[in-house]
């Protein structure tokens, strides 16, 4: 965005890794400095709107400054993958713009006169652009098309077996680097990764091992027929300098690591995507000085430079109005798991759509709100009342309609996201017309799919499409909803390890279900865990102490409010208790208590997402096994 005045403040130290005060300190600088725009490339997975840098950020926007930040990398192809309700903090928050990841234009290979897009791998060097290489296979054959396979290229290779050879690893089982290492050994002239899941490979071969020759990652589709040419007889690649996007490459589609939305209240999250997969940008020199970097930490900085650049063409356009600008203009992708069937990828996934910075600019029209957040169906349609503001010199008539956008299932881990289930949209109005410098309105109203290819639990969308009569630009409202009761999410799911626990740990860090009822010293970590598998959002976490004999209460051990979820299925966290408790809770904590020597129970209480506090139905609740509390 030239002609700024840039701010950069330092949140990570060498670790690169940073906590919520640190952040909100440099918030609060760049505030004081006058920014008028703030990036936060960084997020906590799966952390409510409440979260502190989430309201912070809201606050700033109130303030008059745009915030945009990434929504993550915890999408089916991250490192790790998490599911459905993975938006992360500051993203969150109500009022920032969270951005999504699309994979960017890729380089390509040619082979058999066929394109094959590629993101170069951090950590090696660069792809040439011309030259040839034959091409050998480090798998098993047919190993594509099994459900599991030996690891591939993670042992030592025969020497020289790959001399001069461009090889074909498929990816998993262990690191990049120790692939790339053990292909280099062999004596390969570069390596080609091809993914174990949909969507683009974003690899680093970094390590203690320097990697001298190219590697490149591919989709699993490409790895696919690659490995079944080479089976066949014969192949070279050839590297050009060509780039290539759909359907030879990834480009312009969802990034694999890209997370999914919605936030734990519902909202609609992300709110809009730009390139963020194979961004080739500066870096570090003495690590190179370039590199091809991959992540939302990527594509959000897009956002916050587009919204520069919107604010030098449009000074007074608000901080409050900047995201539904935005997103007004934004365009929607097909699914990145089969883009030719021409259906639209989730909007919980990509938000409005990839950023159209001149779309933006050049619009005479704004709608808003920029997007629609509809909650729960149970209890029925859900009615929303769109304005439709025209700033140019003549009256435009729009022709209102639904763009359908696929669902997910009800599963949090493994969110299946082929459904094409469209919801039912009704208008006020099939037209509306809207006169110059003028405004009009129009009610929308959503109807959850009623298919049965969509279960309960599941999240749908779509778009409603602004069409100019004669032509022109199209505008867009994203929205979102939830088939069915929210409050049927189980939180305190069972696993294979049957949590909740009442644990024991000489360490902090290792647990054992204390099922022989030893007793707690209450010395050093010997004190009672509880280790909870939290399968949702909870609004409330809470636990109390009552004396196992007589049923006394003994109040509250924690309580805390927007709990975040597990980030795997079979995950847990664990919730100490050191002998203390309390009365009253936040601001109001009052009457400490230690405990003495004893037996006590712990009654686990969950508050579930969104869930009523009067409602008994609402709440989940377990409580422990005797607890005996014996210092010495």
């Amino acid at each position: 965005a030239p002609g700024v005045t840039f701010g950069a403040y330092r949140v990570f130290g060498c670790a690169g890794s940073t906590n919520a005060d640190i952040m909100l300190a440099a918030m609060e600088m760049a505030l004081a400095d006058g920014m008028h725009v703030l990036n936060m490339s960084i997020g906590a997975s799966r952390q409510w709107p409440q979260y502190p840098t989430a309201q912070a950020s809201d606050r700033l926007v109130n303030k008059g400054m745009v915030v945009v930040a990434s929504i993550g990398n915890s999408g089916p192809g991250g490192n790790p993958p998490d599911g459905l309700y993975a938006a992360g903090a500051p993203g969150t928050g109500k009022k920032v713009i969270g951005v999504a990841s699309f994979d960017n234009a890729q380089l390509s290979f040619n082979v058999g006169g066929t394109p094959y897009g590629y993101n170069q791998a951090s950590g090696s060097p660069l792809a040439p652009t011309s030259g040839s290489l034959p091409m050998a296979k480090t798998g098993v054959a047919g190993q594509p098309t099994l459900p599991a396979t030996a690891p591939d290229a993670c042992s030592a290779l025969p020497a020289s077996s790959l001399a001069g050879r461009a090889a074909l690893i498929r990816r998993g089982s262990c690191t990049f680097h120790v692939k790339a290492v053990n292909a280099q050994n062999a004596g390969a002239a570069a390596v080609v990764i091809y993914n174990n899941a949909p969507g683009a490979l974003n690899a680093t071969v970094a390590g203690a091992t320097a990697i001298t020759i190219p590697v490149v990652g591919i989709t699993a589709a490409q790895g696919a027929v690659l490995d079944a040419l080479i089976v066949a007889g014969p192949t070279t690649m050839t590297w050009t300098g060509n780039a290539v996007v759909f359907p030879f490459g990834t480009g312009g589609l969802i990034s694999s690591f890209s997370s999914y939305g919605l936030a734990a209240d519902l909202s609609l999250k992300p709110n809009i995507g730009a390139p963020g997969g194979g961004i080739f940008a500066t870096y570090p020199l003495e690590q190179g000085g370039y590199a091809t970097l991959s992540g939302t930490s990527m594509s959000s900085p897009h956002v916050a430079g587009g919204a520069a650049l919107v604010l030098q063409a449009s000074p007074n356009t608000s901080s409050n109005s900047m995201r539904a600008r935005l997103q007004n203009s934004a365009d929607p992708k097909n699914w990145s798991g089969n883009a030719a069937l021409g259906l639209l990828d989730q909007v919980h996934r990509q938000g409005a759509g990839m950023l159209d910075i001149a779309g933006t600019i050049l619009a005479t029209t704004t709608v808003e709100p920029g997007e629609l957040a509809l909650g729960e169906s149970q209890a029925g349609p859900a009615t929303r009342t769109l304005t439709i503001k025209n700033s140019g010199a003549s009256a435009v008539t729009y022709n209102v309609s639904h763009a359908p956008a696929l669902a997910t299932g009800p599963s949090t881990f493994i969110p299946v996201s082929n459904f094409s289930a469209p919801a039912t949209v009704g208008f006020s109005a099939a037209s509306v017309m809207v006169p110059a410098n003028g405004s009009a309105t129009v009610d929308v109203t959503v109807t959850a799919p009623a298919t049965a290819l969509l279960a309960d639990r599941g999240i749908y969308g779509g778009y409603v499409v602004f069409a100019p009569q004669g032509g022109g630009q199209n505008y867009r409202v994203p929205f979102a909803g939830f088939k069915g009761d929210y409050q049927a999410i189980q939180v305190l799911t069972p696993t294979a390890a049957g949590f909740p626990w009442l644990a024991k740990t000489s360490n902090g860090i290792n647990f054992s279900n204390n099922v022989a009822g030893l007793p707690y010293s209450m010395i050093g970590f010997d004190i009672p865990n509880f280790t909870v598998h939290l399968d949702h959002q909870s609004r409330r976490v809470r636990f109390e102490a009552f004396d196992a004999v007589t049923g006394t209460a003994w109040h509250r051990v924690s309580d805390d409010e927007y709990v975040t979820r597990n980030s795997t299925a079979t995950g847990f966290f664990a919730f100490a208790w050191d002998g203390t408790t309390f009365q009253g809770k936040g601001k109001n904590a009052s009457q400490w208590h230690t405990v003495p020597n004893g037996r006590y129970v712990v009654k686990l209480s969950v508050l579930k997402a969104l869930g009523d506090d009067s409602n008994p139905a609402h709440w989940e609740t377990w409580t422990s096994p005797v607890i005996a509390i014996a210092r010495p």
